[in-house]
């Protein structure tokens, strides 16, 4: 479903072995080949919110060789992201990064973006992004499109899972309530006859393309690209996800493009 931040009810099921199951739940997809396409035209990355740092593993086994940098306030998906020591990774929020001018990328998979709630938290960690980017580097993220209600399907069938000890679980979410463009969900992951083991709750903000170009705009981003899909359609009124590449930009504008 999406990347929350970990609240947990319940902790039968630790904080270690939640975040190995994160990788069953989420296998290497459409989303990461994209995102893989895009680091790899790049000599330096910042993945914002990495988890298990599957998409860095990726470009360093595709071949990468330049500077990759993993971002994350988890401390247990990090545990899992430093098997690989080919990888700089830093515990923190995106708002936290002290990063000057030293990527020429920076991405936000998982629909992690929208794990930043409030206007406070957008303009904080765009503000730390554009900072983290030289003058014209990219920043690449995803949300999901409002105009599809997408948490509207979220509560149906549970899902199954095998874990890496072998344990068969499900995963169950529901929704708790839906503010203005803020939803709050919980995710339950309990044995097959429905026990919970741990519940994590956590909220998603579902903001419409023109939201994000004004906030974007504001923090010195111009949308570069913008699609609809994970094959590089234009993005609609009707399409899944706003899939966003945008430029930041110097003070002077005059000889930006947007494309």
């Amino acid at each position: 479903m999406a990347s929350s931040p970990r609240s947990p009810d319940a902790l039968r099921y630790t904080d270690a072995e939640a975040a190995a199951l994160y990788d069953v739940l989420n296998p290497w997809g459409p989303s990461d080949d994209f995102y893989l396409s895009v680091v790899m035209e790049a000599n330096s990355a910042l993945d914002v919110g990495c988890g298990t740092g599957l998409l860095l593993r990726g470009a360093r086994e595709a071949g990468h060789r330049g500077q990759l940098c993993g971002v994350d306030p988890d401390s247990a998906m990090l545990n899992i992201a430093r098997r690989r020591v080919d990888v700089e990774l830093v515990e923190a929020k995106a708002a936290e990064m002290t990063f000057e001018r030293e990527f020429e990328l920076a991405l936000m998979t998982g629909h992690a973006f929208q794990t930043l709630t409030t206007d406070d938290d957008v303009r904080s960690s765009l503000t730390a992004i554009k900072r983290a980017l030289v003058t014209g580097g990219l920043f690449a993220f995803e949300t999901r499109n409002p105009q599809q209600r997408a948490w509207e399907r979220w509560a149906g069938a549970p899902l199954g899972a095998v874990d890496s000890n072998g344990r068969e679980l499900l995963v169950w979410y529901e929704i708790e309530s839906v503010s203005l463009d803020v939803v709050t969900l919980t995710e339950t992951t309990g044995d097959l006859d429905r026990t919970p083991l741990r519940v994590d709750r956590g909220c998603l903000r579902f903001l419409s393309a023109e939201s994000l170009d004004a906030f974007l705009a504001e923090t010195g981003f111009l949308v570069d690209k913008r699609y609809g899909n994970w094959q590089r359609e234009s993005f609609r009124s009707d399409s899944e996800e706003i899939i966003t590449v945008a430029k930041a930009v110097g003070e002077d504008r005059s000889d930006d493009r947007v494309e």
